[in-house]
């Protein structure tokens, strides 16, 4: 856990210093383009339940309340969650690990299910990259929160258990590799 934490915290600062200049223009114009501050921040569920403040690109328009076309962009290139890695650099995330979700999911598992909250959320996971066109596949359903609560949501929780079960740094390396890969 310890060298788990280190690579985090090392990674995330170099990384951040490095897109400093990206995530700076991509704030600016996450702003421009939603014509307000181009931050999100949201609370969810992070590791042992506990609620934690997540930072993201803006990419809905407060007053149309609708995924404008930049953010739109963002999202499907993952710029959005950019931002995450100063939740990493402060050790509320992860690089691997669950992707944190809003209350009502993740802090209402019972039995061994919860033992998923004893580490940290994650920037990606495999259960990320298999639901990456999650908004996709939701849009094509009749009861969309229904097909997550009963379809989604239990597929996320067993790939998401299988993780906290048997995590490595080798593991991780390989979901980090094949999140840049699907990215790119």
């Amino acid at each position: 856990m310890i060298f788990k934490r280190l690579f985090d915290f090392i990674l995330s600062l170099l990384l951040t210093v490095f897109l400093s200049p990206a995530l700076v223009f991509f704030y600016i114009l996450s702003s421009l383009d939603t014509g307000s501050n181009g931050l999100f921040f949201q609370k969810r569920v992070g590791q042992y339940g506990k609620l934690f403040t997540i930072y993201k690109l803006k990419t809905i328009h407060p007053k149309t309340q609708n995924i404008s076309k930049i953010g739109r962009f963002f999202r499907k290139s993952k710029i959005d969650e950019l931002p995450q890695l100063f939740n990493i650099l402060n050790g509320t995330m992860s690089f691997v690990g669950y992707r944190p979700d809003i209350e009502g999911y993740y802090d209402t598992l019972q039995g061994e299910e919860r033992k998923i909250l004893n580490l940290k959320p994650g920037l990606t996971s495999l259960a990320s990259l298999k639901y990456a066109n999650e908004e996709y596949i939701l849009a094509q359903q009749k009861n969309p929160l229904k097909y997550n609560d009963e379809i989604i949501f239990p597929d996320k929780v067993k790939m998401n258990l299988e993780y906290t079960l048997n995590h490595s740094f080798l593991v991780d390396l390989q979901i980090i590799l094949k999140t840049l890969k699907s990215i790119l």
